[in-house]
């Protein structure tokens, strides 16, 4: 059994006990989570939009972390114009525990 859940305007397809790394949250370590479900599969097959209205993913937070920085250098050639910057995208880490109908 597998569901996709929304967050954060990307969706992800998640079995009991996966390890998601998901959009920011505002949540504590430890604390459980809900997500919006789009869609449901299981052995008596797939449901979308009104069948999955009342499902639920619950999930635990596991982590609050940053990715690993990825380096963003422009330039402009024959100009001597140089900019060089560091980013990392903060996420979520949460695992899967239940999925209901």
């Amino acid at each position: 059994m597998y569901a996709v859940i929304e967050n954060g305007s990307k969706q992800y397809k998640v079995c009991e006990g996966d390890v998601v790394r998901v959009e920011k949250l505002n949540a504590n370590v430890g604390d459980t989570v809900e997500f919006n479900v789009v869609m449901v599969s299981d052995e008596n097959g797939v449901k979308v939009g009104s069948e999955v209205a009342a499902a639920k993913v619950t999930a635990k937070v596991e982590a609050q972390d940053k990715f690993k920085k990825i380096v963003v250098f422009k330039y402009k050639a024959k100009k001597n114009e140089r900019k060089k910057q560091g980013h990392r995208q903060p996420f979520t880490a949460v695992k899967i525990e239940k999925i209901t109908l």
